[in-house]
């Protein structure tokens, strides 16, 4: 095995850190940011300085005017990106866009990229994916999908409730997973602006990073028309999973990053902080946590290049993925926790980034399936692979 980058993606991950480093962590004191996330008219500040850098959707293929970076570029860039909690949004790289572009690019048709697809990778409109549901509803368990779409003449109609659902306030357009009348769940595309498409209230939650925030959505005989179905009726599940591995592991790419800068605040603080006739770092208690940091931080990347490395065979990644989400999710967890504990009392407050941090990770480990999920799923697959009985 060879871990050395090469020299043009070690460029370009340079390129991204002056840019984080120089252009957007300067903005993060922004007072345009709200519990509900950045808004749309530092988003779009945001945008304009990465377009300005070349740096702007690069996970997009060529052909829609990205840099077509495979799944383990995307783990090196995308760290760089999450450096700044505002890095991702700045670079069009944000969930759930990013998972949304890299769906419609294999699923959506010429028309719909048209529409909806090319203005998204250029970072004029921002999208939702409406899928999980409050009780009786789908949430860990996609079988439970109450949402319903029902055929009348060359038009659906949907009718359903959402919730949790990111980027949904300001979002152009929306992704929809409804049941349609053969019983399997079916994507569609539809403007946020349409009768019937109602945004109930916005959800206040401990995250505020993610644009547009979450929110409780409600669709009271939204018409949308056949052609705006994604992909084939009923495949709706199949696609999701297009979706998901990769869209989850993106996740813990973004995550580390953000890890990566609380450790770094932490380091810096305990060298230049003096405690009892040393410098804090100098204490073992501190130290100790320093280098748990350094080793959750490695074994987190570790664990996600391999996930990469393996959708880039073309495998689908899954027992791959679900292992990265936990060990990510975890694991970056820890590294903020000890930075909070490491600043001390500044570390609960907002003189440093970490509180925010800290705040920003802690439903990672809910996101993308609770890891009690993931683990649920893991341990069958481990049990299936078992040849043979008792020794």
């Amino acid at each position: 095995m060879n871990f050395a980058l090469p020299d043009d993606l070690v460029a370009l991950q340079s390129r991204v850190r002056e840019f984080i480093l120089n252009d957007i962590i300067p903005m993060e004191a922004d007072p345009r940011q709200s519990p509900h996330g950045p808004s749309e008219e530092l988003r779009h500040a945001l945008v304009e300085k990465a377009r300005a850098k070349g740096l702007l959707t690069l996970h997009a293929s060529r052909e829609m005017g990205g840099q077509g970076l495979s799944h383990v570029e995307k783990a090196v860039i995308f760290e760089e990106a999450a450096y700044s909690p505002l890095g991702p949004t700045a670079m069009n790289i944000h969930a759930p866009d990013e998972g949304n572009i890299h769906l419609m690019e294999v699923v959506a048709t010429e028309a719909q990229k048209d529409r909806w697809l090319r203005p998204l990778v250029q970072g004029h409109i921002r999208s939702c994916f409406a899928m999980t549901e409050p009780a009786p509803g789908a949430g860990s368990d996609p079988s439970m999908l109450a949402t319903t779409a029902v055929r009348d003449g060359d038009d659906y109609i949907i009718n359903g409730q959402k919730w949790l659902i990111t980027g949904a306030e300001g979002a152009g357009f929306a992704i929809i997973m409804a049941r349609t009348e053969d019983g399997n769940a079916t994507m569609f595309l539809t403007d946020t602006n349409q009768p019937g498409f109602i945004l109930e209230r916005m959800m206040d939650s401990l995250d505020s990073c993610f644009t547009g925030g979450h929110a409780v959505l409600r669709f009271e005989n939204l018409r949308v028309p056949a052609t705006h179905v994604l992909g084939e009726v009923g495949k709706g599940f199949r696609y999701a999973q297009v979706r998901l591995a990769p869209a989850r592991l993106t996740h813990c790419m973004r995550w580390l990053g953000q890890a990566r800068r609380a450790h770094d605040v932490a380091c810096a603080y305990a060298k230049r902080r003096e405690s009892f006739g040393k410098r804090l770092g100098d204490h073992q208690g501190v130290g100790f946590m320093l280098a748990d940091n350094e080793m959750d931080l490695l074994t987190t990347r570790l664990t996600i290049w391999n996930c990469a490395w393996v959708l880039d065979q073309g495998a689908r990644g899954n027992l791959e993925s679900s292992i990265a989400k936990v060990v990510s999710s975890e694991g970056i967890w820890r590294v903020i926790d000890r930075s909070v504990q490491v600043l001390g009392g500044q570390g609960v407050t907002s003189e440093a980034i970490v509180d925010r941090i800290f705040r920003d990770a802690r439903g990672f480990r809910i996101y993308d399936g609770p890891n009690e999920v993931h683990r649920m799923s893991l341990a069958r697959k481990i049990l299936d692979r078992v040849v043979g009985g008792e020794q």
